[in-house]
């Protein structure tokens, strides 16, 4: 039988490096792109980021607009869509975390134009991946997005992010340990499409991860630049998917769970290390030798050093094979118990 047809889509150009941000004239030159370009951005790396892009691009060209996001929701996203339209731009460059970036890719996805992605922190593999969480279309799951035509990665600039963001992409990347053995178990159990190839790649990603936990506070730019490179890897694994499953399983709806009952409380990648260590003993892998390794890095790894009440990490347990009820992890189609999610939690370490 014929296999579905199965399309990969994955950046042009990757560029990562120390300093490279003087250099955007000659990518943009290499890259082609077309304007106008429409750069979103957060108010506080537009301060310190963008006006180095602009006298950059300003370079090789004039018609440029820049513009700031305060939230990735779907309020911005649509602000955002019709500036777009009203500019017709071709190029849509997002500079910075998260919210920024993924705004971009999904402005991008809705009107069919090229992304840049620049990213400011390493903190989540959002920074590659044609996927984007935008708040406010339901439960807070990464939806279809425009994977980027190129990234940028200036480790000067990654590596000066504060401490914690950089170690919220480690937790994040680490947790394609739980992700694969969920998607490996879906595809045993209900006969989902599993890729070795792909799979592989994101295991990878997270064994980079684990290894920066030994390097980073020693070396900090290597080790900023070992994670760039596993955060790009894990969402070009996500690319040649065609879904989130290489980087997201269990340990994604815990932190998923976390953020709907507990919002703004700790960031995404914190939630996710979290969860893996969780998913891990759930699984019965490696989850102390994951613990100790996000140990070494100062990672918070209680719900207590966190701010979050222990009655939320049981509740988040018992209610994350709910968030997304067509995925199956280790989790199954019924969860936890409140006794089973209060045991497990304390046997990790998690609640006292």
């Amino acid at each position: 039988m014929a296999s579905e047809e199965h399309i990969i889509d994955l950046p042009k150009r990757i560029y990562v490096g120390n300093g490279i941000i003087d250099k955007l004239h000659e990518y943009f030159y290499q890259l082609n792109s077309l304007s106008p370009f429409l750069i979103i951005t957060g108010h506080n790396i537009r301060k310190i980021v963008v006006s180095k892009i602009l006298d950059e691009i300003g370079n090789i060209e004039s018609n440029i607009e820049v513009e700031e996001v305060e939230e990735a929701n779907i309020d911005e996203a649509t602000r955002i869509e019709e500036i777009a339209k009203k500019m017709n731009t071709n190029t849509i460059i997002g500079v910075g975390g998260g919210k920024s970036i993924d705004i971009a890719k999904y402005t991008a996805f809705r009107l069919n134009k090229d992304f840049i992605s620049i990213p400011t922190a390493p903190s989540h593999d959002g920074i590659t991946s044609p996927f984007a969480s935008i708040k406010g279309l339901g439960k807070p799951v990464s939806m279809k997005a425009k994977g980027p035509m190129a990234i940028i990665a200036d480790i000067d600039i990654m590596s000066s992010a504060p401490k914690r963001l950089i170690n919220a992409g480690i937790g994040d990347t680490v947790g394609k340990i739980v992700a694969v053995r969920d998607w490996r178990l879906a595809a045993k159990l209900r006969g989902e499409y599993y890729g070795d190839y792909t799979a592989s790649l994101a295991l990878l990603s997270a064994k980079h991860a684990l290894n920066c936990t030994k390097i980073i506070n020693r070396d900090l730019k290597y080790g900023v630049r070992l994670l760039t490179e596993a955060l790009i890897s894990s969402g070009v694994a996500m690319g040649m998917a065609g879904s989130t499953r290489p980087a997201s399983g269990s340990e994604h709806l815990f932190a998923h769970a976390v953020e709907m009952l507990y919002p703004n409380s700790a960031l995404h990648g914190e939630l996710v290390g979290i969860g893996t260590i969780i998913m891990a003993y759930i699984h019965g892998i490696k989850w102390k030798e994951i613990k100790r390794a996000l140990a070494r890095i100062g990672f918070p790894l209680t719900a207590k050093e966190l701010g979050i009440p222990r009655e939320i990490v049981i509740k988040a347990l018992t209610i994350a094979h709910t968030i997304r009820p067509e995925r199956y992890t280790i989790l199954g189609d019924r969860g936890l118990t409140w006794s089973s999610a209060e045991k497990i939690a304390k046997d990790t370490g998690i609640i006292d």
